[in-house]
């Protein structure tokens, strides 16, 4: 039976969170694990749009994001995920706050994977919710492939056996 191991997901997040678009919205995923992810964004400035509210390409960023990641750890060690799409209700603006985004899979199969998630506020508002369809890739955008183009050091095996 495999097991997810647990230095492979520390470093998965070290790895994920110096990306530069997850830098450029200032956005961190701070949890992962088996149908899981949890991302965290504090409202900056740099995130609302010309009329004060936060832009609605952040609320699908992080939908994407946090749904993304809510499958990896069901996906093999050598497959990758493409988002083939993503559906965003925005609910509520906010100008302000932390956020936080829980994404959950839905479905994890051979070729497709469904994932959901919310966007809620420190108060506990529902700001946005969406859906993500991820088609998996065997040898496509993989967590080595990721490591390779950010110049990371190797990262421990995804799974580990247990007896």
């Amino acid at each position: 039976m495999k097991t997810l191991n647990p230095e492979h997901i520390k470093a998965v997040l070290d790895l994920i969170n110096r990306g530069p678009y997850f830098r450029l919205l200032s956005m961190k995923v701070c949890e992962m694990g088996k149908g899981f992810a949890k991302v965290e964004m504090d409202i900056e400035n740099k995130h609302l749009n010309p009329f004060g509210g936060i832009h609605g390409g952040v609320y699908s960023s992080l939908i994407d994001t946090a749904a993304y990641w809510a499958v990896y750890c069901d996906i093999e060690e050598n497959a990758g995920l493409i988002s083939l799409d993503v559906k965003v209700d925005n609910l509520a603006s906010v100008k302000e706050g932390h956020l936080v985004v829980e994404g959950k899979r839905i479905k994890a199969g051979k070729s497709i994977c469904i994932a959901d998630a919310a966007i809620i506020d420190s108060e506990g508002r529902y700001l946005a919710h969406g859906t993500s369809k991820q088609m998996v890739i065997p040898g496509l955008q993989t967590i080595a492939q990721a490591v390779s183009a950010m110049g990371y050091k190797p990262l421990p095996p995804k799974f580990i056996s247990k007896k």
